[in-house]
């Protein structure tokens, strides 16, 4: 899978198998190191491969350190049920188990209970809103993605409630995102806890686990609104951060809850 002609793109690689060697070029690198919610992505990727036309519904990484270097992902079968199977994977270097994760792939009968799902915030059209430039000094996968506020809460603007919403997409196409897009994109917002920040702190994931919603299979549009939000912090730096996505229908198409920890070095 590693490609040495050219840089592959986020779109480009999540198109590919995951299988083989990943090549971690710093254009695919958020704070620190390679993406956290790419690195999911790929891995929900090469989990599927063994749950093949069984629809994803929870990926989860715990992030034990930065990738810095090509990895390999390794997967292992946990149970395959009637109704449900779970994998997991690894992401590995030459020095170890960098990341590890599980993935929930599951089909139920048909039946018509009672559904619920979060509202979307009021927000206009993506088109009416600025767009909002990451340095790609800092974090050099944002080339790739268009950001557009809703609002005027920013990270690092030292605001009074730590929420972030904006419209976001990829740059490469105009294709709805499918599960693996939509496990890149759920990462790809800077962490809401930030909004309250008014100097650089980084607020790294130790965990990240997405859902999709049923209603991202119908999806039309590369857009999709996120608003995250801390709904807890603790004076010693653990973030707990739920994010949800919806899309410019109002349809919600699946939540995030990470666990973030502030550092200053």
């Amino acid at each position: 899978m590693t490609n040495t002609a050219a840089p592959l793109s986020p779109a480009t690689l999540l198109r590919l198998p995951a299988d083989g060697r990943i090549a971690a070029g710093t254009h695919l690198h958020g704070f620190g190191g390679f993406h956290g919610g790419l690195t999911l992505a790929l891995m929900a990727s090469a989990m599927q491969g063994a749950a093949p036309g069984i629809p994803l519904q929870s990926a989860t990484a715990r992030f034990h350190r930065p990738i810095g270097d090509d990895f390999t992902l390794e997967t292992s079968l946990i149970r395959a049920g009637r109704s449900v199977t779970t994998l997991g994977a690894r992401a590995v270097t030459a020095k170890g188990i960098h990341v590890e994760g599980q993935a929930i792939f599951g089909s139920l009968k048909p039946a018509d209970w009672q559904t619920f799902a979060p509202v979307a915030p009021v927000a206009p059209p993506p088109q009416e809103c600025e767009i909002f430039a990451i340095p790609p000094e800092f974090v050099a996968i944002s080339t790739y993605l268009e950001i557009r506020p809703v609002g005027t809460s920013r990270p690092y603007a030292g605001g009074a409630e730590p929420e972030l919403v904006a419209w976001i997409r990829l740059l490469e196409d105009e294709e709805p995102p499918d599960a693996l897009r939509f496990v890149f994109l759920m990462d790809s917002l800077a962490p809401s806890y930030a909004a309250v920040l008014s100097t650089l702190a980084l607020v790294p994931t130790v965990e990240l686990t997405v859902r999709p919603s049923e209603n991202l299979a119908r999806a039309a549009s590369p857009w999709i609104l996120l608003r995250a939000r801390t709904r807890a912090a603790s004076a010693d730096g653990w973030v707990d951060e739920q994010i949800d996505a919806w899309g410019p229908d109002g349809s919600h198409l699946g939540s995030a809850q990470q666990l973030r920890v502030v550092r200053t070095d």
